[in-house]
This record gives structure tokens, C-alpha cells and sequence, in this order.
């Protein structure tokens, strides 16, 4: 690599330089989110196994096309329009989360509480949906959440196989705990930026480091929206 030979070997590996041009702290990221997404896979790996490992399972299991196919303040059939919805809201979050990185590049503070605030609204507003497809989902077919007995719980599902409900709010659960995080991180991160931390430190690291959490996140969702809803 044309970067390590500008390095010797003695002051690449002392402790002193990281021998990739990377921060500690973004290097730390990377070591995060490859252990997630480690975790992700398994979750994903253990829902294929669950519902085509055994026959019977696999012809009960039901289609996410039957099951989400509500949008909110309607009642119209529109089988996963919403879900869609969610997904292209978390895309287009990470392309608002690009351009506060490139305004951070420019010392753009304006460029990037801008772009790092519709970050947060585009989180919110996905926590907020998945809030509601959770209460519409425990609803159940008939919608209603007072019939407890016949909604859909960790014990009674009756779309199918109670396992089908274990895996939707376990792994779509365990997704949007990480969005809530990533929400949180940006506020944090964005009153900083407002105050002038970063302008002072002379860089913008800090943004591009939660950014890289937050692409994470879209990138997961995208092959929970896949393996999930759609497989």
C-alpha cells in the first residue's frame, strides 16, 4: 500500500501511528460494528433456520405481504407500503448523514447542523413508525388492542407460528433499540456542533464517526426489511 511505505515499520507499530491513517476512534467503530453485525447475522441466520428448517413450519409461515398491510389513519389493503416507507425514510437519513460528513470535510459547521438535523427528524420519524406497526401488529388481524387473548404475544401469534412473532420483536426490536441509540448520539453530537466544539478542535471526527454507526444501522434494516418482510 502506497500509505504504509511512508511509514517505517518502527514508528507504524510503536504505539505512536496508527499504521492505517485511521483514528483510534474510528478504528474502535469498525471493531463495534463488525461484532454487531456479526450479532445481526446470527439473528438473521436463525430466522431462516426457524421457518425452513422444518416442513410444516415453512408452509405455516406467513407473508409479510399479509400481515403489514396497514397504513396509518386508513384502512385501505396496502400490503408492506408502510414498511417500504420506513426503509426509504432510514435512506434517505443516511444521504442527509453523507452530506454532514462532506459539510464537516469543509468546515461547514452551518452545512453540518443542517444536514445532521434532518438526520435526527428522519430517526425520529422511524422510531415513531415502528412504534405504531408494533401496537398494529400486537393488534392483530382484527385490529383490535383490547382483545388481548387474541393479539399477538411472545406465547400466541395468530398470524402463524409463534416463533414469527418472536423474531419481530425480538430482531425489529433489537434494530430499533440501535435506531433510538443512533438518535440519541446524533442530539448529543448535534449540540455540539451547534456550540462550536468541533470548530474549535479544527475537525468534525466526532460526526463522521456517529455517521458510520448510522450507516450501519440503514445498512442492517435493509436486510432485516429483506430477509423478513420479504423473503
Amino acid at each position: 500500500m502506497a500509505g504504509a511505505a511512508e511509514i517505517d515499520s518502527a514508528t507504524a507499530w510503536g504505539g505512536k501511528t496508527s499504521p492505517f491513517k485511521v483514528s483510534y476512534g474510528k478504528m474502535m467503530m469498525w471493531f463495534f460494528l463488525i461484532s454487531d453485525g456479526l450479532t445481526f447475522g446470527g439473528l438473521l441466520a436463525a430466522l431462516g433456520f426457524a421457518k425452513f428448517a422444518n416442513p410444516e413450519s415453512a408452509a405455516t409461515w406467513p407473508m409479510g405481504e399479509e400481515v403489514f398491510t396497514h397504513i396509518p389513519f386508513t384502512h385501505a389493503p396496502a400490503p408492506l407500503i408502510y414498511v417500504a416507507f420506513m426503509t426509504f425514510i432510514l435512506i434517505v437519513s443516511s444521504v442527509t448523514m453523507v452530506l454532514a460528513v462532506e459539510a464537516g470535510h469543509r468546515m461547514d459547521k452551518k452545512g453540518v447542523i443542517k444536514w445532521l438535523a434532518f438526520t435526527v427528524v428522519g430517526g425520529l420519524v422511524f422510531l415513531l413508525s415502528q412504534v405504531w406497526e408494533w401496537s398494529t401488529f400486537i393488534a392483530g388481524p382484527d385490529g383490535d388492542l383490547s382483545t388481548w387473548y387474541d393479539n399477538a404475544t411472545l406465547q400466541h401469534n395468530p398470524y402463524g407460528p409463534t416463533l414469527y412473532a418472536n423474531f419481530f420483536f425480538f430482531i425489529t426490536g433489537f434494530h430499533g433499540f440501535h435506531v433510538f441509540t443512533g438518535v440519541l448520539f446524533n442530539i448529543l453530537v448535534l449540540r455540539q456542533v451547534i456550540r462550536g466544539v468541533y470548530h474549535k478542535r479544527g475537525h468534525y471526527e466526532m460526526v463522521e464517526k456517529v455517521g458510520l454507526y448510522w450507516h450501519f444501522v440503514d445498512l442492517v434494516w435493509v436486510f432485516v426489511f429483506t430477509f423478513y418482510y420479504l423473503v
